[in-house]
């Protein structure tokens, strides 16, 4: 149990999903493609020295001067180069050659002799190309344009195919990550109860000669965090099978009929590796209770569980395909979904007790250097509460602080922060309060602390920090040291006034006109728990009974309405009743800090200097636990 003051604050997220890319932009670079290609050449093109363009007059006057140094015909083109190294262009009529052209225009015979002539003749493929190109080139364009858009549409047409097929991730029973029931901690009783599906999978055949059916479902339940998707993959690697997982919501589409089509598809893919586990996630997705007329009425959301049912009553179950499932919210599912002949197998996964907890920080310990005098049992002990997926986060993070402390190995203090931060948060040194606020913090924290050490039903303190840390301006972490299922009115009492010690202790020192707003979390917590007293736990003057059934949201967990079985009477007795409560644990409260007052004082002096202290120190301050009468 964690008290402290605590201050608002907002987190706004923000995500950007890139668009996606389609046809249309596809076709837009391959023509910008093509244009910048055309620019380019037609660049080179202006840029190149284009050689100048002569009559034939003027070409036979250079040659019977001497200027023209070579001639190349080809066809009636004639290209000119000049003593100078110059080039010129001319034309002449293609079915005339250049000798009786010159000689007709008066150039003697012994000009024409000393000119370098080369005639050039164009190969017919040469020819070919020159008149099919033309032709071909836009037809080539175009025929690529329309196979571009042909599969385009192809590619639209074949998503759209593939609409209502399921999309279930599928591990082979040869996977490298394939997991057993050794890579999973605690749940013993689970792993016995799934032991009989891992046999009928191995063997189905022993079963059926005996007459015996195994169950077509089982529902995992329990918290979450507990390691529900966890376990059914180690039923499936236990087994050698393959494993195909899907989320609930996966089957759920905008369209009428789709969710059905990806249930049919996902037998159908069973069916076809069978034996095998089909794995469906949070399937209180698809599998609320139909007709309930809370978390909204959708008629895609129907036909779908409609359409799990009848492949969990279609198949035949020695043909070795088991469906599991896992859920939060057993009490939220569909009666037809938990009939016998569906999910008539139901395996509870519940938060892990100390020897549990430990066996899990072995597991994720063992892929991280530790100090060698680590504790998990210690941390086991400091982590009452936490589930396996809590656990793994816890030494996630302490891996994470061992490197940006730039050390090689994980030790006690990173651990011990770790959970602390995935508690409450992290640390926020650099917030800056005065030292009046400061000193408030520190008489805050002490109340609670000497209040919960004074009563020998409370659990023991763990340590008190005036650190803000998350939204709490400080806390006081105290924990039982063994786990407990059951609570006692001594102790729910004991709370109470622990509770309210901080508040009292601001009170005593600093005067009824003086509190602050650091006490509003305290008092919140400390009316909830006194009301839960009398309403829920029978622990009051008003009797052993239960006042009010309360309605949940379905999609939110959260209490949304009360329907009142008592009178208007008992509700003002009800309201008595927990203001009583609540007066008499403050009464406690400043009786101990009354008494106490020296030990406080020096409690508050510790902390301005220290900022925190562990139990051992706190305890050395305060003195020995009384023990319980």
């Amino acid at each position: 149990m964690v008290m402290g003051s605590r201050h608002g604050g907002a987190l706004l997220l923000m995500e950007s999903n890139p668009m996606k890319s389609s046809p249309v932009k596809g076709l837009l670079i391959f023509f910008g493609v093509l244009i910048v290609v055309g620019i380019i050449f037609s660049t080179l093109n202006l840029n190149a020295a284009k050689p100048a363009t002569v009559d034939l007059g003027t070409l036979a006057h250079q040659v019977t001067a001497g200027q023209v140094k070579s001639v190349a015909v080809k066809d009636s083109t004639l290209t000119v180069t000049l003593s100078d190294k110059k080039v010129e262009v001319a034309s002449k009529e293609s079915n005339e050659s250049f000798t009786a052209l010159m000689k007709n225009l008066g150039v003697a015979d012994d000009k024409l002799a000393a000119i370098d002539l080369t005639v050039q003749t164009q190969s017919s493929f040469s020819a070919w190309m020159s008149v099919m190109l033309p032709i071909v080139l836009p037809i080539l364009a175009i025929g690529i344009l329309v196979l571009f858009m042909m599969r385009s549409v192809q590619g639209q047409n074949s998503r759209a195919m593939s609409f209502g097929q399921s999309g279930a991730r599928e591990y082979g029973k040869n996977d490298k990550n394939r997991l057993t029931f050794a890579d999973v901690a605690g749940s013993s009783e689970a792993k016995e109860e799934l032991m009989e599906v891992v046999e009928f999978l191995k063997s189905p055949k022993k079963f059926v000669a005996v007459g015996a059916k195994i169950p077509k479902g089982v529902l995992l339940m329990g918290p979450p965090g507990t390691g529900k998707t966890l376990m059914a993959r180690a039923v499936a690697g236990e087994a050698n099978v393959p494993f195909f997982h899907i989320s609930g919501s996966e089957f759920v589409e905008m369209f009428v009929g789709v969710g059905a089509a990806r249930v049919r598809d996902l037998f159908a893919r069973a069916k076809k590796s069978a034996p095998c586990i089909i794995f469906i996630d949070e399937i209180d997705a698809v599998g609320r209770q139909r007709g309930a007329g809370l978390g909204g009425s959708h008629d895609e959301r129907e036909q779908t569980l409609n359409q799990i049912l009848v492949e969990m009553d279609g198949f035949d179950p020695s043909i070795g395909i088991i469906v599991m499932a896992a859920t939060n919210r057993p009490d939220v599912l569909d009666p037809a979904l938990l009939r016998p002949g569906r999910f008539d197998r139901r395996v509870t996964l519940d938060l892990p007790d100390i020897n549990e907890r430990e066996a899990i920080l072995k597991i994720h310990a063992a892929s991280k250097p530790l100090e060698k005098d680590i504790n998990l049992r210690k941390i086991a002990e400091r982590t009452p509460g936490f589930s396996g997926a809590d656990l793994a986060n816890v030494m996630n993070e302490a891996a994470i602080l061992t490197a940006r402390r730039n050390k090689k190995t994980t030790g006690n203090d990173e651990v011990l922060t770790s959970i602390e931060k995935v508690m409450l948060g992290p640390e926020r040194r650099s917030r800056v309060i005065n030292d009046l606020e400061k000193k408030t913090i520190a008489y805050h924290e002490a109340g609670h602390a000497l209040v919960f050490h004074e009563l020998p039903e409370a659990d023991p303190v763990q340590k008190i920090s005036i650190i803000a840390r998350g939204h709490a301006g400080g806390y006081t972490l105290k924990m039982p040291t063994e786990d407990k299922r059951l609570h006692s009115k001594a102790a729910f009492l004991a709370d109470l006034a622990g509770s309210l010690g901080g508040y009292v202790a601001e009170v005593e020192a600093f005067g009824e006109d003086n509190v602050t707003t650091g006490a509003s979390s305290d008092l919140r917590s400390a009316t909830q728990m006194a009301r839960h007293m009398v309403t829920d736990f029978g622990m009051s003057k008003l009797g052993p009974r239960t006042f009010g059934n309360k309605e949940e949201m379905i999609f939110l967990g959260r209490q949304i309405n009360e329907e009142r079985d008592y009178s208007e009477h008992t509700a003002q007795a009800i309201d008595a009743e927990v203001t009583r409560l609540i007066t008499d644990a403050r009464a406690t409260a400043e009786v101990v800090l009354k008494k106490n007052r020296a030990t406080l004082d020096k409690l508050v002096a510790e902390l301005l200097v220290k900022e925190t202290l562990e139990r051992e120190e706190f305890e050395k301050l305060v003195g020995p636990r009384p023990k319980i009468a």
